[in-house]
């Protein structure tokens, strides 16, 4: 197989695909397992640019994430369940309310399972950061979203850029003799980091201005209005479509909701595509790699959603009576099907130094 860059659009629909997966379970050895195929995916297939770098701060994050939900479990205090394990002072607050308290066993495992989920969410987004180009995901995303996708694709790029700021001084300091760890390092590496964003961030205002961007004063203002009406009413239908289908107690907000919602925003988009002019140089094309890709991630989250209506109890592992989590082999089995796209996407092309 060729080495190229896989479409940045398919790297995002199967991690969104994955994410969507994990938010089906708090089982967190089907979590963990999650977690393992996103990083083992992204060891095969990341490249050595700078948003490649950030895969690790995301996992920090839901590292971080996991703590605090177990720390307000803490907070908060609760016996539920009878396992006390351990007891701290109760402080009283108004209108009945206390903090600290005993702390149960039960109240400990729900926090941790919930915030691991959330967590395994960051760390899909996080793959998706680490693999997909945000300069090319650009390209590909629709005339009427040109501008909330460039606000979206810099607000992307905020992470690994700072990763790599961080990496940068550092080593500049390594190369001075100075600390590079500790208390004392971080006031030398902060400061030069948020110079670096700054300057970052007029370069791009300059080099966006420089482009004409935002300029569109060739449709007329009724034909603005339209366009940004079809799309709003179109993604406000959408929403409020996909409530009702996940309700189920509705019939009118489901699925004729969702699509109304659709095809006002899809017409939407098709008039707000006419308001930006622009051209791609060599767009990036959509090949059997692509679709296996995003085949593999909506195939893992289809199966268990699937699995999940013959053994839907260890999605969710019983905290009343306490119960030790489990893992069917069908669970397994379709969460690893998307650790498919590291053997059957192309290889990243090597840089040249």
């Amino acid at each position: 197989m060729r080495s190229r860059a896989l479409h940045p659009g398919a790297w995002w629909a199967w991690a969104l695909a994955l994410a969507v997966a994990a938010s089906r379970t708090t089982n967190p050895l089907l979590l963990g397992l999650i977690i393992a195929v996103a990083g083992f995916v992204v060891a095969n297939r990341r490249s050595d640019a700078p948003w490649a770098l950030a895969f690790r701060l995301y996992v920090y994050v839901g590292a971080l994430i996991v703590a605090s939900r177990v720390l307000f479990r803490i907070l908060i205090g609760g016996e539920d369940g009878g396992h006390v394990l351990f007891t701290l002072p109760r402080v009283p607050l108004a209108a009945g309310l206390s903090l600290f308290g005993p702390a149960s066993a039960e109240e400990l495992l729900g926090g941790f399972y919930d915030g691991l989920r959330l967590a395994t969410m960051v760390v899909c987004v996080g793959a998706a950061n680490a693999l997909a180009n945000p300069k090319r995901l650009l390209k590909a995303v629709p005339g009427a979203l040109y501008e909330v996708g460039t606000a979206v694709t810099v607000a992307l790029t905020v992470a690994p850029q700072l990763v790599e700021s961080v990496q940068r001084v550092r080593r500049a300091r390594r190369l001075r003799a100075g600390r590079t760890r500790g208390l004392r390092a971080v006031k030398g590496i902060v400061v030069p980091v948020l110079e670096d964003a700054m300057d970052r961030s007029l370069r791009l205002a300059a080099a966006m201005d420089s482009r004409g961007y935002g300029r569109r004063a060739y449709l007329s203002a009724g034909l603005r209005v339209l366009i940004a009406s079809c799309v709003l009413a179109g993604l406000m239908g959408v929403c409020v479509g996909v409530y009702g289908v996940l309700d189920g107690t509705s019939s009118w907000l489901g699925v004729p909701l969702l699509a109304a919602g659709l095809v006002v925003a899809v017409a939407g988009f098709v008039l707000g595509g006419r308001r930006v002019r622009r051209t791609a140089y060599r767009p990036d094309p959509w090949r059997w790699p692509e679709t296996l890709v995003v085949a593999a991630g909506v195939g893992a989250c289809a199966l268990l959603f699937a699995t999940a209506r013959i053994d839907a109890g260890r999605l969710f592992p019983s905290l009343s009576p306490l119960r030790w989590p489990e893992v069917s082999w069908a669970h397994a089995l379709s969460v690893l099907v998307a650790v498919l796209p590291a053997f059957v996407s192309p290889p990243v092309p090597e840089v040249v130094r």
